[in-house]
């Protein structure tokens, strides 16, 4: 089975976004969520150590569909490894299904579905909000930007509008608890949801002046 120290030479040793530190509060979420769930944790662990493997840097030609590249990726990693062809093909499935965005394959397995959960979670509460500011200084975008109209209504930007920190939590943060699978990870995330709202309510009120 796959270790942490050996997934470590997949990643880059800073990104503050996608990093190493990512992958390990990943894999711990996989490893309680999992053994609650009673998941088959070699694959959900494994997957876990591969999931971000590929191009998931912003700066990188392959970060739109990395999960792709991630789960291709593995499979060569586990066939290397000797693995079965069914064991390879359900971690394949794991990584392809992670993505909130771009997500043409939902998680139909239990193991997929923990991931999912592991995943998202690190993208919400305390280290969320750290990590999505992170992302944004990456883009060059900003805190908070008014969201127009359209955004609000569709969750595209109009010609010209900047997509900030805001609009990531309008569109994406605040939803993420209702996405998730298992109930465990619900459980888990309703602190780090209500940490999301506070923070955002008082982003928005000192940014207008209203606090």
């Amino acid at each position: 089975m796959l270790t942490l120290e050996q997934a470590r030479a997949w990643y880059p040793a800073y990104d503050p976004v996608h990093g190493f530190d990512h992958i390990e509060r990943v894999y711990h979420l996989c490893e309680i969520i999992g053994k609650a769930e009673d998941a088959n944790m070699e694959i959900v662990l494994t997957a876990a150590l591969l999931h971000d493997s590929q191009g998931s840097s912003p700066k990188s030609s392959m970060r739109y569909d990395h999960n792709l590249h991630s789960a291709e990726f593995a499979g060569q990693v586990l066939e290397e490894l000797g693995w079965l062809p069914e064991c390879t093909q359900a971690v394949q499935h794991c990584i392809r299904a992670h993505r909130f965005r771009h997500n043409s394959e939902k998680p139909s397995t239990l193991e997929a579905k923990v991931l999912f959960d592991a995943d998202k979670l690190d993208v919400i509460g305390a280290i969320g909000i750290a990590r999505t500011i992170a992302y944004a200084i990456q883009a060059q975008e900003p805190y908070y930007t008014q969201p127009s109209r359209q955004f609000q209504k569709t969750g595209k930007t109009q010609a010209g509008e900047c997509h900030s920190v805001y609009h990531e939590y309008l569109y994406k943060l605040r939803n993420v608890k209702e996405k998730l699978y298992t109930s465990t990870g619900k459980r888990l995330a309703e602190g780090r949801h209500e940490f999301l709202k506070l923070f955002f309510s008082q982003l928005v009120g000192e940014m207008r002046g209203e606090r």
